[in-house]
């Protein structure tokens, strides 16, 4: 079959003679579609040049963001690694605190700082500072472990807090205070006794001083016996717990009654000459577990 063609005919200027150009048909539709194809490509490219250029501002703040945020991360580990530190230091402080007051002995804590340990430092780890996925995972790790060791650091402070509040109440318990002041006239011990000139065990000290003086009570206890005796007259006797007991003689009168609760420095009783006495005294008295002991040995000042 022939090709359809079409003439184009270039008819000069002057006297030259006009030529003509056969060319088939489809040659020139394959010639309009290329140069179509041609123009839509590159109206393509030039509008993708254009997209771009008009985000290239944003592509250079996105990139700074990056970078700022990198650098945030970097100092947010290295703030991490610092409480870290300061945990690793307070569990050790903790340590050597349960050593001190017989709550852990130092071969136990040893055992325990020996066991498992601490992730390593990530400001040292510099493959996690470009690799920021990895050092988000890093860190997400650091603070799990953070978060349990707070765990058990709450656990501890509990404990520790719990005997120490025990011991503030055997402290505040514990006679240590002088009952009333005056100077000491008799000692505890053994003594040549005033009425009979015979050698006799002295259960406690004499206090003298003026008549109606204030006597206090050197710990927190609880007011357990008031009564008459011969030899001691007017007698007032404190439980303290913990199997002490303090016990005053000779007392004019009594400003507590019994079952009453006293805290150390509060007025219990006034000084007087009851009994049988040579003159206004304080006799006080200090029994552990039921047994008299030296009440010098509980007074601080």
């Amino acid at each position: 079959m022939a090709f359809r063609k079409l003439t184009i005919m270039f008819v000069p200027e002057g006297k030259r003679r006009i030529r003509q150009l056969c060319v088939p048909r489809f040659l020139l539709g394959f010639v309009l579609i290329f140069i179509l194809v041609l123009g839509l490509g590159v109206t393509w490219v030039v509008r993708d040049y254009l997209r771009l250029k008009s985000e290239l501002p944003r592509l250079v703040e996105i990139e700074k963001k990056y970078n700022s945020q990198k650098e945030q991360f970097v100092h947010l580990a290295h703030r991490i690694d610092q409480i870290n530190e300061k945990m690793r230091e307070l569990e050790e402080f903790d340590h050597r605190l349960k050593v001190m007051v017989n709550l852990e002995t130092s071969q136990e804590s040893d055992n325990q700082n020996g066991i498992g340990g601490s992730p390593p430092s990530l400001t040292e780890k510099k493959a996690l500072l470009e690799n920021q996925r990895e050092l988000v995972r890093s860190m997400h790790e650091r603070l799990d472990y953070l978060e349990r060791e707070i765990a058990i650091g709450k656990e501890d402070k509990s404990d520790l807090h719990k005997f120490l509040e025990e011991q503030k109440m055997l402290l505040a318990s514990t006679p240590s205070i002088w009952p009333t002041r005056g100077w000491l006239s008799s000692r505890f011990g053994y003594r040549i006794s005033p009425f009979t000139g015979q050698k006799e065990f002295h259960k406690g000290i004499d206090i003298s001083t003026r008549m109606n003086a204030p006597v206090v009570a050197p710990a927190n206890g609880i007011v357990t016996r008031i009564r008459w005796d011969h030899g001691y007259g007017r007698i007032l006797t404190i439980s303290h717990g913990h199997g002490l007991v303090t016990r005053y003689a000779h007392l004019n009168k009594v400003l507590v009654k019994r079952g009453q609760y006293v805290k150390r420095g509060e007025t219990i009783a006034l000084v007087g000459n009851t009994g049988r006495s040579t003159g206004p005294h304080l006799h006080y008295e200090v029994l552990l577990n039921g047994l008299p002991v030296n009440p010098l040995r509980y007074i601080l000042n």
